[in-house]
């Protein structure tokens, strides 16, 4: 697959080479438009909060099959501890490195290579290949996909298939795909008590004293037994935080930040109405404000599942496997309009670190399976 190989490394390059940090889009949107507006792809621009978002469609049949992904990367970090400039795409011992490599500038180009291919082949193909892509995955993420898909939603417009190119294989190209993400929801929550001196306490009531019995029944909760493809809930504090720094003030209110990483199995509403339950049995005094920042969502193992995980073997030789684990992604907001999401991409090990790379080996393979994938669902 030499020609593969070699458009798909040239277009990642040039990603790689516009840095494109949170929310800035530099320009990616519009190159891979370019490359596709011979295609007879229509576009859209619903960029919005200072955030580029494109959604791009050929066909207006179903079933459609969007490939969706984000051109923003996070930041470099320390510029020093790089061997080459990170946004100076380079080629060391079998590895192309920039950062956005591996997360997720390979699999946009790959997108491009594998639709090109596959159209001039199939040109008169079934149904209609789509295209979902922004600058605001990496950031907040609240300007991005989930715009895109109130668009369409507000439209009537529905996806029957979709694949997010974010990098999910772990040892080898292939090993793994995931389909689908825990939901999380976040509390913070202040725990009200009276500030006084520490050397009389029946003239003050302490927060922290009057939480932990609770806190040690929250972590001891079991709240699900998950199912087959997601872990049971966890429930996780990450800051605890009260006082004035002084050792003789008793303070007046504590706060608390933790996390709800949780199954299908569970709902947001549920959790917080068992939180609130704990909180209300022990007497405290307090505020809790909640965030969802995404709710979970599964694919079973229906056609993009088998199309894909055929096209991974036939590709590379690899029985696939299927996975929920790691944190959000896009395909949260996605799953509200498409009955089957999908996560799959490169080796992710070197994602968000100094030194960012991707395997040039894994480049036209990586291609290849998009491009199977599109031949599984939309040719009869």
């Amino acid at each position: 697959m030499p020609h593969t190989h070699n458009r798909t490394l040239a277009l990642a390059r040039e990603l790689i080479s516009r840095p494109s940090v949170t929310p800035d889009d530099a320009g990616c949107l519009e190159l891979i438009a370019q490359r596709l507006a011979p295609l007879g792809f229509v576009f859209e621009r619903i960029d919005t909060g200072g955030v580029c978002n494109l959604w791009a469609r050929r066909g207006t049949a179903a079933p459609v099959l969007c490939f969706a992904g984000h051109t923003d990367v996070v930041p470099a970090g320390p510029l020093e501890q790089w061997a080459s400039p990170p946004f100076e795409p380079t080629i060391r011992d079998g590895l192309l490195y920039g950062r956005g490599a591996a997360d997720m500038k390979s699999s946009l180009a790959a997108f491009v290579t594998a639709i090109e291919r596959f159209v001039a082949e199939h040109p008169d193909h079934a149904g209609s290949i789509a295209l979902l892509l922004t600058s605001d995955e990496e950031g907040i993420a609240t300007h991005g996909t989930v715009k895109v898909v109130e668009a369409l939603a507000a439209r009537g417009e529905r996806l029957d298939y979709c694949v997010v190119g974010e990098p999910t294989s772990v040892a080898t190209l292939g090993d793994t795909i995931k389909n689908g993400r825990r939901g999380s929801l976040s509390g913070t929550l202040r725990v009200i008590g009276q500030q006084g001196h520490v050397a009389y306490p029946q003239l003050a009531r302490n927060p922290i004293h009057a939480f932990a019995p609770a806190l040690a029944e929250l972590a001891a909760t079991h709240w699900d037994d998950g199912n087959e493809f997601f872990p049971p809930t966890t429930f996780q504090v990450s800051n605890i935080h009260a006082g004035t720094g002084a050792n003789n003030v008793i303070p007046g209110e504590c706060e608390v930040l933790f996390n709800f990483r949780f199954a299908s199995v569970s709902s947001a509403d549920a959790l917080k109405a068992g939180t609130h339950t704990v909180l209300d049995r022990h007497g405290l005094d307090y505020r809790l404000d909640w965030h969802l920042s995404g709710k979970p969502f599964i694919t079973g193992r229906g056609r993009l599942v088998a199309a894909l995980s055929a096209a991974i073997r036939d590709t590379v030789g690899v029985e696939t496997e299927l996975s929920t684990t790691g944190g959000t992604s896009d395909g949260r907001f996605i799953a509200d309009i498409c009955a089957e999401v999908v996560e799959f991409g490169p080796v992710n090990a070197s994602i968000h670190k100094v030194n960012e790379c991707v395997a040039l080996e894994a480049l036209a393979p990586l291609s290849e399976v998009y491009e199977r994938t599109l031949r599984g669902l939309l040719v009869a």
